[in-house]
This record gives structure tokens, C-alpha cells and sequence, in this order.
């Protein structure tokens, strides 16, 4: 976007270089055309002034002086010979200017005379070597948007369409543009991610939809025994009180046991409707800090894991404390599931009036591809194997930072991991 800007500035100053450089050859062309006549006439004024009579002045040498007359002192009474001297019956332009000689006051001069004309020939070939410029630049820009914008932008057209319908398999083509290029890679990235996502969520579905039915078909057995107590009891096919006892013991066992079976049911559906609430307030920085280490400083002694805090300013937060620690909860739990062991370390600094806060803890990073999904809910990567976990920390994480008003992003190091959390 700078390089256009320039390219917009560029084109200002292109045209008003070609303006001044115009209007400074017409102001040239005008006062070359006013001097030339005035420095005849001031020659013809001097060499009359200097004694020359008007009978030995030799005009053929002017230029742009066609005539002079001379009204003398002592004829300034006549009324006819002066309308006749200022009224002038040439043509052309006439310039009027009293005549001393030997200091005294001798009469008024009369010099008709014509202009030069405009030099109009190199005023239209300037201007048309302007506009000639002008035209070149916006040729130049014109090719420019059609070969990088307008081309690009009609091969990949139809990508949305594709994406609204659903179709995410299938290779983006590299794109050669500047400003496309990376936009083409992302859209890859794009599709890539939501192919994933959909077959982790037709996946999801499936294994929820295999929980189901194994739930509902291990419900039937505890449902069949209550079903049987129940009758065996209602027709009196037990003689003892202890057998009736044992049916009462049985019909209740198996309860519990289909009380669990719908507890797992509800479980995995209210993961799917997930709702977070979060209160709009305010809390100090340091109370953030102080409720987080009194809780995790001594579990990471236990783990002999070296806890760094950074200095920080005690700063006013918005937000939500309790979800605030819930973040950090999520976060410290994560490094010491998948982290090395060794160092977590948080720092602090401001930027555009907003809080950050960066905890980082060494191990081995996720991978790329598995880098754009962490903050996925149910998504674990391969390091979570034989973890408990639900895949939900990190989704968490997020949402209740975004409703906060802030945010979280994630940093891939060589040493380990990062979490960067955004407070307003």
C-alpha cells in the first residue's frame, strides 16, 4: 500500500511539473513579447532626447516600430492637430511619451508600433509533450492494474464461490502478483484449514453419533435386569425377603449405572453448545499477577520448573478477573503437560493502550500444520497422546479473552511455545 501511495504522490507531482513548466514558457513567450518593442522604443526615445530631429530617424532598422510622430510644445493650443496626434489613424498600438530636450520640456512623442506574436508553436508543442507524458503514465498504470489486479483478480473469482459451496479440496494455483501472492496463499491455507476442520467435524459427529449408540445399547442390559426385578416382584415369584432384598439391591445398581450412562450423554452435548459468560469490569494488573502465583509458584517448586516473572507497571485492566485466571489457569496447565519441564517465563509491555502479557514456556513447538489449529475446540496434536485433556483449553482461552475485549495469539519458537494475552 506505501508503493501505491507513492505511486499516487508520484503522479501529483508528474502533473504539476508539467503545469508550471507550461504556464513558466507562456509567461516567458508574453515577457519576450513586451521587451521587444519597449527596448526599440526606449532606443528611438534616447537617440531623440540626444539631439537626433526626427527627419534623420531611420526606422528601417525597428523591428516593431512602424512610425513616431512628434507634437511640438507650441502646438498644443491647436485643437485640431492635438485630436489628430492622440487620435492617430495607423494601425497597430500606439504609446505616448513626453519628449525633453537639454532638460526642458520640448513636446509629446507618439510611437505606433505592433507586438510581436505569441511563439504559439512552442506553447502547443510544449503542452502536447505534456500531456503526451501524462498519457504515458497512465498507460503505464492502466497495463500495471490490468497484468497485476484485474487478471489475478479473474482467475480467482470464482475461489469464494467454490469456498460457499463447500468445496475445499483441490490446489490453489500460485499466484505470480505482488498483491495476490500471498493472498492466493493464504486462500490455500484457507481451504486447507477448513478441509480439516470439516473432516475433524464429520469425524466428531461420527464418534459422537458411535458414543450414542453405544450408550443406548448399553443402557438396555441395566434397563433389561430392572425391567425383570420389577416384574419378578410385581407377580411375588420371590418366596424370601432376602431374594425380594436382592432384586430391590439389583433394580437400584442398575440405576445408578444408567444414571451414568445419561451423564455421559449430557456431558458430551453440553460440550457442544459451550457458552462462556464473562462480567465487564475492572481489576489491577498486580492483583492478576499475585492471585495467579499463589496458585501455580509452589506447583512449579514441586516440579523443580523455574518460574520467571518480569517487572511490570501495576496498570487498571478491563475485563473479567476470574476468567482472567481461568486463562491462566488453561495456559500454565498446558505448559506443564506438554512442556519440557524446565522454564516458564512471563514478561510484560504496553502497546496502542492495550496490556500485554507473555507467557512462554520451553519444550518442543507443535508443527505448522497444527499450529493453525490449536486454539480449535476439541483439537489435540499428536504430542497430547496418553494426556487427559478435551481439546477445549486453549478454545477457552479465546473466547473468553475476545469477549473481554481483548485477544490471544500464539508464538512458534525453536525452544518452545508462547501465549501472548491482549488486555484493553
Amino acid at each position: 500500500m506505501k508503493k501505491y501511495n507513492r505511486l499516487i504522490v508520484l503522479s501529483v507531482m508528474l502533473y504539476l511539473l508539467a503545469a508550471l513548466g507550461i504556464a513558466d514558457a507562456s509567461y516567458r513567450e508574453t515577457a519576450e513579447r513586451e521587451k521587444a518593442y519597449k527596448v526599440e522604443i526606449n532606443r528611438i526615445y534616447s537617440s531623440l532626447s540626444g539631439g537626433i530631429s526626427l527627419d534623420k530617424l531611420d526606422l528601417r532598422s525597428y523591428k516593431y516600430v512602424r512610425e513616431v510622430s512628434y507634437l511640438p510644445l507650441d502646438e498644443l493650443d491647436h485643437e485640431d492637430i492635438t485630436l489628430e496626434f492622440y487620435g492617430g489613424s495607423g494601425s497597430g498600438e500606439m504609446e505616448f511619451s513626453p519628449l525633453y530636450t537639454d532638460g526642458r520640456f520640448a513636446g509629446f512623442l507618439r510611437f505606433d508600433y505592433h507586438r510581436p506574436e505569441l511563439n504559439q508553436r512552442r506553447i502547443i508543442l510544449l503542452t502536447q509533450f505534456a500531456l503526451g507524458l501524462m498519457e504515458l503514465f497512465l498507460l503505464g498504470i492502466l497495463f500495471y492494474l490490468k497484468y497485476q489486479l484485474i487478471r489475478p483478480f479473474q482467475r480467482m473469482s470464482s475461489l469464494t464461490y467454490e469456498l460457499a459451496q463447500g468445496h475445499f479440496k483441490g490446489e490453489v494455483k500460485e499466484e505470480k502478483s505482488r498483491f495476490f501472492g500471498r493472498f492466493m496463499l493464504g486462500i490455500g491455507q484457507l481451504k486447507d484449514t477448513l478441509e480439516v476442520t470439516k473432516k475433524r467435524e464429520l469425524e466428531l459427529q461420527r464418534e459422537k453419533k458411535l458414543l450414542l449408540l453405544s450408550l443406548s445399547h448399553d443402557i438396555k442390559t441395566p434397563l433389561n435386569t430392572i425391567r425383570l426385578c420389577g416384574r419378578a416382584l410385581e407377580e411375588e415369584l420371590y418366596k424370601t425377603e432376602e431374594q425380594k432384598r436382592h432384586a430391590v439391591c439389583q433394580i437400584e445398581a442398575k440405576a445408578e449405572e444408567i444414571e451414568r450412562y445419561v451423564e455421559e450423554i449430557m456431558k458430551n452435548t453440553r460440550e457442544d453448545i459451550l457458552d462462556i459468560s464473562v462480567k465487564k469490569g475492572e481489576f489491577y494488573l498486580e492483583e492478576l499477577v499475585t492471585r495467579a502465583l499463589d496458585t501455580y509458584q509452589e506447583k512449579c517448586s514441586i516440579r523443580l520448573l523455574e518460574l520467571n516473572v518480569n517487572a511490570y507497571e501495576n496498570r487498571l485492566l478491563k475485563g473479567d478477573l476470574e476468567r482472567s485466571l481461568e486463562v491462566f489457569e488453561n495456559i500454565f496447565e498446558n505448559a506443564f503437560k506438554y512442556g519440557d519441564g524446565r522454564k516458564i517465563e512471563i514478561t510484560f509491555c504496553q502497546e496502542d493502550y492495550c496490556q500485554l502479557i507473555r507467557i512462554f514456556n520451553t519444550g518442543i513447538p507443535v508443527t505448522d500444520n497444527e499450529f493453525n489449529h490449536i486454539f480449535e475446540s476439541f483439537y489435540r496434536a499428536e504430542n497430547s497422546g496418553g494426556k487427559k485433556g478435551n481439546g477445549l483449553g486453549l478454545y477457552i482461552c479465546r473466547e473468553i479473552m475476545r469477549k473481554m475485549g481483548g485477544e490471544i495469539f500464539a508464538e512458534k519458537l525453536n525452544d518452545g511455545m508462547a501465549f501472548v494475552l491482549v488486555f484493553p
